[in-house]
């Protein structure tokens, strides 16, 4: 595949090479080497168009067979995840029909009125239909799917606090990630990044005299329950960061200085995504590579790979941005519970 796509971009860059030559050529007014196009030239270059045309539509159906993921969309952990794959499943239709054809009657009006001797250029001014045909749809298109997306993120931002979510704070820091979970009773203790005190280990700015940050537990590892909501809080300590859990479809900047947050209902665990087909074929499909070149692993580091749900940053917040993650474990409530006692309360943690 890497010798065939090489392939092609020498081929491209010397066709392009090559027309940059030929408009040099035709540049050259009033000297002996002025090329003027004939019927035979126009002719190529509209044979040439539709040859193009039928490369797009090739190298597209082939791209979609071959290379498209579809079973992405199957994917989605999360109970507001189906929502944004149908706008994004739409949105991609929409786009592919109107490539399509636009496409089309681009490279067919450029064969079909080439130039040719004798033929003379119509000059058309301009028709009023056409241009409330071509404005009044994509209007109509494009309003539809802002309306169907706004709908969708509200229903997606409106945390029911009746429905009383676990409270989860994400603290992102050049370059990981910490959890805090509000402990017993769920409430998440003051903090200020003025507050950090690597001395006594109080490492994401906690305010000590706050009875509710007592019972709050700090884990670098991000465990959520199945089928119950969750209120994610999210500060930054330093720069611009951006909370993302692809698999939940879920993304919120981290923003210094001010709270941020993003809502939703885990419902699929790591066991069970573990064992959808889509997900063993990919992963099987990863362990074939790193066996492959299982001499360029890093020492150290598992040879095979296994499925983890992960929280990434999605914005570029320095040199070892592409490490920025933490492991996320979707369970069953009891055993979210007895993995939460296993933790340390800050109060606890903190050293005398």
């Amino acid at each position: 595949m890497t010798v065939l796509l090489t392939l092609l971009i020498v081929f491209f860059v010397a066709v392009a090479i090559w027309q940059m030559v030929k408009i040099f050529d035709l540049a050259q007014v009033g000297t002996s080497n002025t090329q003027v196009a004939n019927d035979k030239d126009n002719r190529i270059n509209g044979y040439l168009m539709m040859g193009f045309l039928i490369f797009i539509y090739a190298i597209t159906i082939w791209s979609m067979a071959t290379l498209g993921d579809l079973p992405l969309m199957s994917n989605s952990a999360s109970a507001h995840g189906p929502q944004l794959d149908n706008l994004m499943i739409i949105s991609m239709i929409i786009i592919f029909i109107v490539q399509t054809v636009t496409q089309f009657l681009l490279h067919y009006f450029a064969y079909k009125y080439k130039g040719e001797k004798g033929r003379k250029a119509l000059f058309y001014a301009d028709n009023n239909t056409l241009e409330a045909i071509w404005t009044i749809i994509p209007v109509i298109v494009l309003a539809g799917l802002i309306i169907y997306g706004l709908f969708t993120w509200s229903s997606i931002m409106n945390v029911n606090e009746d429905d009383d979510p676990l409270i989860v704070e994400l603290y992102a820091q050049q370059f990981n990630w910490k959890a805090r979970y509000g402990g017993d009773d769920n409430v998440l203790g003051q903090a200020n990044v003025r507050l950090i005190n690597l001395d006594n280990a109080n490492i994401l700015g906690l305010d000590e005299s706050d009875p509710n940050a007592q019972d709050d537990i700090i884990t670098t590892e991000l465990h959520l329950p199945v089928n119950r909501p969750v209120l994610f809080k999210m500060r930054s300590q330093d720069v611009l960061h951006s909370a993302y859990m692809p698999h939940f479809r879920a993304q919120m900047n981290c923003v210094p200085g001010m709270i941020t947050q993003f809502g939703f209902t885990p419902t699929v665990t790591t066991a069970q995504m573990r064992e959808n087909p889509d997900m063993i074929d990919k992963v099987a499909n990863i362990n074939t590579i790193r066996l492959a070149k299982k001499d360029q692993i890093p020492e150290g580091q598992e040879l095979r790979y296994e499925f983890d749900y992960l929280l990434l940053c999605n914005k570029i917040c320095g040199k070892s941005h592409y490490n920025m993650q933490m492991k996320i474990i979707v369970e069953t409530e009891e055993e979210y519970n007895a993995w939460i006692k296993e933790q340390k309360t800050f109060a606890n943690s903190l050293v005398k």
